[in-house]
Protein backbone atom coordinates (compact mmCIF):
# COMPACT_ATOMS: atom_id res chain seq x y z
CA UNK A 1 0.00 0.00 0.00
CA UNK A 2 1.30 3.54 -0.80
CA UNK A 3 1.86 5.71 1.79
CA UNK A 4 -1.33 8.35 2.55
CA UNK A 5 -1.23 12.01 1.12
CA UNK A 6 -2.60 15.36 3.02
CA UNK A 7 -4.81 17.22 0.55
CA UNK A 8 -7.25 19.94 1.09
CA UNK A 9 -9.60 20.39 -1.81
CA UNK A 10 -12.11 23.37 -2.01
CA UNK A 11 -15.61 21.73 -3.48
CA UNK A 12 -18.59 23.79 -4.45
CA UNK A 13 -17.08 26.20 -1.85
CA UNK A 14 -16.73 24.00 1.16
CA UNK A 15 -13.05 22.98 2.06
CA UNK A 16 -12.47 18.79 2.55
CA UNK A 17 -9.26 18.29 3.70
CA UNK A 18 -8.23 14.03 3.38
CA UNK A 19 -5.80 11.90 3.70
CA UNK A 20 -5.81 10.11 0.34
CA UNK A 21 -3.69 7.74 -1.99
CA UNK A 22 -1.63 9.64 -4.34
CA UNK A 23 -3.18 7.16 -7.35
CA UNK A 24 -7.14 8.38 -6.23
CA UNK A 25 -8.33 9.48 -8.96
CA UNK A 26 -10.88 13.07 -8.86
CA UNK A 27 -13.64 11.33 -9.87
CA UNK A 28 -13.72 8.96 -7.28
CA UNK A 29 -12.14 11.35 -4.52
CA UNK A 30 -15.68 13.41 -5.42
CA UNK A 31 -17.93 10.17 -5.80
CA UNK A 32 -16.91 7.95 -2.82
CA UNK A 33 -14.95 10.49 -0.68
CA UNK A 34 -16.95 13.52 -1.12
CA UNK A 35 -20.64 11.31 -1.79
CA UNK A 36 -20.98 14.17 -5.21
CA UNK A 37 -22.03 11.55 -7.86
CA UNK A 38 -22.35 14.12 -10.48
CA UNK A 39 -19.64 13.32 -12.27
CA UNK A 40 -20.53 10.12 -13.50
CA UNK A 41 -17.81 8.07 -15.30
CA UNK A 42 -18.21 6.19 -18.36
CA UNK A 43 -14.87 5.57 -20.64
CA UNK A 44 -12.39 6.21 -18.10
CA UNK A 45 -9.63 7.53 -20.85
CA UNK A 46 -11.26 11.41 -20.66
CA UNK A 47 -12.75 11.17 -24.27
CA UNK A 48 -16.88 10.72 -23.16
CA UNK A 49 -16.74 14.14 -20.81
CA UNK A 50 -19.32 12.40 -18.16
CA UNK A 51 -17.17 13.10 -15.94
CA UNK A 52 -16.67 17.08 -16.63
CA UNK A 53 -16.16 19.14 -13.62
CA UNK A 54 -14.69 22.45 -13.15
CA UNK A 55 -11.01 22.99 -12.32
CA UNK A 56 -10.12 26.65 -11.21
CA UNK A 57 -12.97 27.61 -13.24
CA UNK A 58 -12.12 25.53 -16.28
CA UNK A 59 -13.28 22.30 -17.35
CA UNK A 60 -11.43 19.00 -16.73
CA UNK A 61 -11.70 15.68 -16.91
CA UNK A 62 -11.96 14.10 -13.22
CA UNK A 63 -11.19 10.65 -14.41
CA UNK A 64 -8.01 11.31 -15.60
CA UNK A 65 -7.12 14.02 -12.65
CA UNK A 66 -5.68 12.48 -9.84
CA UNK A 67 -7.10 13.60 -6.36
CA UNK A 68 -3.87 15.08 -5.14
CA UNK A 69 -3.50 17.84 -8.19
CA UNK A 70 -6.09 19.04 -6.99
CA UNK A 71 -4.87 20.27 -3.75
CA UNK A 72 -5.05 23.63 -2.66
CA UNK A 73 -7.65 24.26 -5.76
CA UNK A 74 -10.92 25.12 -6.22
CA UNK A 75 -13.50 22.24 -7.82
CA UNK A 76 -17.15 22.61 -9.18
CA UNK A 77 -19.37 20.11 -9.88
CA UNK A 78 -23.10 20.31 -11.04
CA UNK A 79 -24.35 19.61 -7.83
CA UNK A 80 -23.38 24.03 -7.83
CA UNK A 81 -24.88 24.24 -10.49
CA UNK A 82 -28.98 24.06 -9.03
CA UNK A 83 -31.56 21.76 -7.40
CA UNK A 84 -34.52 19.76 -8.11
CA UNK A 85 -36.59 22.99 -6.54
CA UNK A 86 -34.56 25.70 -8.33
CA UNK A 87 -32.90 24.42 -11.56
CA UNK A 88 -29.32 26.42 -12.45
CA UNK A 89 -30.05 28.45 -15.63
CA UNK A 90 -28.04 25.78 -18.44
CA UNK A 91 -30.25 23.07 -16.21
CA UNK A 92 -33.09 25.36 -17.12
CA UNK A 93 -32.34 25.19 -20.70
CA UNK A 94 -31.27 21.78 -21.20
CA UNK A 95 -35.26 21.32 -19.38
CA UNK A 96 -36.58 24.00 -21.24
CA UNK A 97 -35.12 22.59 -25.10
CA UNK A 98 -35.27 18.56 -23.79
CA UNK A 99 -31.27 18.92 -24.13
CA UNK A 100 -31.23 15.04 -22.58
CA UNK A 101 -32.82 12.06 -22.58
CA UNK A 102 -31.13 9.20 -20.64
CA UNK A 103 -29.00 12.02 -18.91
CA UNK A 104 -25.87 10.18 -18.45
CA UNK A 105 -23.92 12.76 -20.60
CA UNK A 106 -26.09 15.71 -18.81
CA UNK A 107 -24.23 16.50 -15.60
CA UNK A 108 -20.13 16.65 -17.65
CA UNK A 109 -22.58 18.41 -20.30
CA UNK A 110 -23.55 21.02 -18.27
CA UNK A 111 -20.48 21.73 -16.61
CA UNK A 112 -18.65 21.75 -20.11
CA UNK A 113 -21.68 24.53 -21.07
CA UNK A 114 -20.67 26.24 -18.33
CA UNK A 115 -17.67 26.41 -18.81
CA UNK A 116 -18.05 27.75 -22.51
CA UNK A 117 -20.40 30.15 -22.03
CA UNK A 118 -17.99 31.99 -19.25
CA UNK A 119 -15.12 31.95 -21.77
CA UNK A 120 -16.00 32.22 -25.34
CA UNK A 121 -18.30 34.42 -27.25
CA UNK A 122 -20.27 31.46 -29.17
CA UNK A 123 -21.74 33.29 -31.70
CA UNK A 124 -22.61 30.67 -34.28
CA UNK A 125 -23.83 26.61 -34.13
CA UNK A 126 -20.28 25.56 -35.59
CA UNK A 127 -18.69 27.42 -32.48
CA UNK A 128 -21.14 25.36 -30.19
CA UNK A 129 -21.22 22.08 -31.91
CA UNK A 130 -17.06 22.73 -31.93
CA UNK A 131 -17.00 23.79 -28.10
CA UNK A 132 -19.46 20.40 -27.26
CA UNK A 133 -17.14 18.22 -29.33
CA UNK A 134 -15.22 16.90 -25.93
CA UNK A 135 -18.20 15.42 -24.93
CA UNK A 136 -20.31 12.46 -26.05
CA UNK A 137 -24.15 12.08 -26.45
CA UNK A 138 -25.15 8.80 -27.58
CA UNK A 139 -29.35 9.65 -27.15
CA UNK A 140 -29.48 13.42 -28.20
CA UNK A 141 -28.37 14.24 -31.82
CA UNK A 142 -27.37 17.31 -30.34
CA UNK A 143 -29.50 19.30 -31.98
CA UNK A 144 -31.50 20.03 -28.59
CA UNK A 145 -28.13 20.73 -26.68
CA UNK A 146 -27.29 23.30 -29.34
CA UNK A 147 -30.48 25.15 -29.16
CA UNK A 148 -30.23 25.26 -25.12
CA UNK A 149 -26.65 26.46 -25.57
CA UNK A 150 -27.62 29.16 -28.04
CA UNK A 151 -30.41 30.79 -26.53
CA UNK A 152 -27.64 30.64 -23.05
CA UNK A 153 -24.91 32.40 -25.38
CA UNK A 154 -27.88 35.17 -26.35
CA UNK A 155 -28.76 36.09 -23.07
CA UNK A 156 -25.55 36.26 -21.68
CA UNK A 157 -26.20 37.13 -18.16
CA UNK A 158 -24.04 35.91 -15.28
CA UNK A 159 -24.16 32.20 -14.86
CA UNK A 160 -22.95 30.33 -11.65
Amino acid sequence: MSELVDITVTVNGVAHARRVEPRLLLSDFLRHELGLTGAHVGCEHGVCGACTILLEGRSARSCLTLAVQADGLDVETVEAQGTVEALGRVQQAMRDHHGLQCGFCTPGMIMAITDMLRHHPLETDAQIRDALSGNICRCTGYEHIVDAVRELAKERGPLP
